[in-house]
C-alpha cells in the first residue's frame, strides 16, 4: 500500500470524498420531519390568509403586546431590521461565504448561498401568491422575507456545524468530522434556528412590519427549504466529482 490518496470511489457505499453538508442518518430524519412539518404550515397559512389585509384575531392578540415598542428595545428591533436588509444581508452572506472558504468548504459556501437565496426567493415568490397585505395595497407580507432570511442563515450555519460529520468523518485532513451526531447534535439546527427566528420576527412585529402569522410562515418557509437544499447541493457535488473522476 502506498501513501498515495485514495481515487474517489463512488461504488459499495464509499463516500466521494469532500465536506458533506448534508446531515447525517439520524439528523437527516429529524430534519425532514421539520420540514415536512414547515411546508404544512406554510400552506394551511397561506391558504387561510390568502388576499386578506387585515390582522388574525391571534395576529392582533400579539400585536397589542408587542407592537410599538419604546426605546431602547425599539432600537434593537431597529438593529435586527437592518440585518435583513440587502446591505445587512450581504454582510452577513460574504460573513459566512469567507469563513468556509478559509475553512477549505466550498461545498458548505455553496450551500449558504443557494441554501439562503432559495429560502428567501421562495418567500418571495409565496407573496406574490398569497396576496396578504399590511398596511394598505401593495406591501405583501405573507411570509416574512426578513424572518426566512435570517432563520434560513442561522440553519445553514447550524448544518454545516452538525451535518457534515457522518459523510466525510473519516476522512483526512479538514474533511473529517467530529463523529457522529446524538440527540444533541439533531436538536441544535432547530434550536439556533428558533432562535434567529424569533429575534428577527419580533423585530418585525415591534416594528408593524409583519404580522405574527406573517413571521411564523417565514420561518416554516426557511425549515422546509433549506434541509432540501443540503441534499441537493451534496448531490449535485458528488455527481459532478464522480464524472470528472
Amino acid at each position: 500500500m502506498t501513501g498515495n490518496r485514495t481515487t474517489p470511489r463512488a461504488e459499495d457505499g464509499a463516500r466521494i470524498p469532500g465536506p458533506a453538508v448534508a446531515p447525517v442518518p439520524a439528523l437527516r430524519g429529524w430534519l425532514g420531519l421539520m420540514a415536512a412539518l414547515a411546508a404544512s404550515v406554510v400552506a394551511v397559512l397561506g391558504f387561510r390568509y390568502a388576499g386578506e389585509g387585515e390582522p388574525g384575531a391571534v395576529d392582533a392578540r400579539i400585536q397589542a403586546v408587542v407592537d410599538g415598542v419604546e426605546p431602547p428595545w425599539r432600537y434593537l428591533a431597529r438593529a435586527l431590521d437592518v440585518l435583513g436588509e440587502p446591505v445587512g444581508a450581504a454582510l452577513l452572506m460574504a460573513a459566512v461565504v469567507t469563513g468556509c472558504l478559509l475553512l477549505r468548504r466550498p461545498r458548505g459556501a455553496v450551500f449558504a448561498v443557494v441554501g439562503v437565496a432559495l429560502a428567501v426567493g421562495a418567500a418571495t415568490l409565496l407573496k406574490h401568491l398569497v396576496g396578504r397585505t399590511i398596511h394598505g395595497e401593495g406591501n405583501l407580507s405573507y411570509p416574512s422575507g426578513h424572518t426566512a432570511f435570517a432563520t434560513s442563515l442561522a440553519l445553514v450555519v447550524a448544518m454545516l456545524v452538525t451535518g457534515h460529520r457522518g459523510r466525510t468523518g473519516a476522512g483526512p485532513g479538514p474533511d473529517r468530522g467530529p463523529g457522529p451526531g446524538g440527540p444533541a447534535a439533531a436538536l441544535l439546527p432547530l434550536a439556533v434556528a428558533l432562535a434567529a427566528g424569533a429575534a428577527m420576527g419580533w423585530a418585525q412585529v415591534a416594528l408593524g412590519a409583519h404580522y405574527p402569522t406573517d413571521v411564523l410562515g417565514g420561518w416554516c418557509t426557511a425549515l422546509a427549504v433549506v434541509p432540501v437544499t443540503a441534499r441537493l447541493v451534496d448531490r449535485a457535488a458528488d455527481i459532478a466529482r464522480r464524472d470528472g473522476s
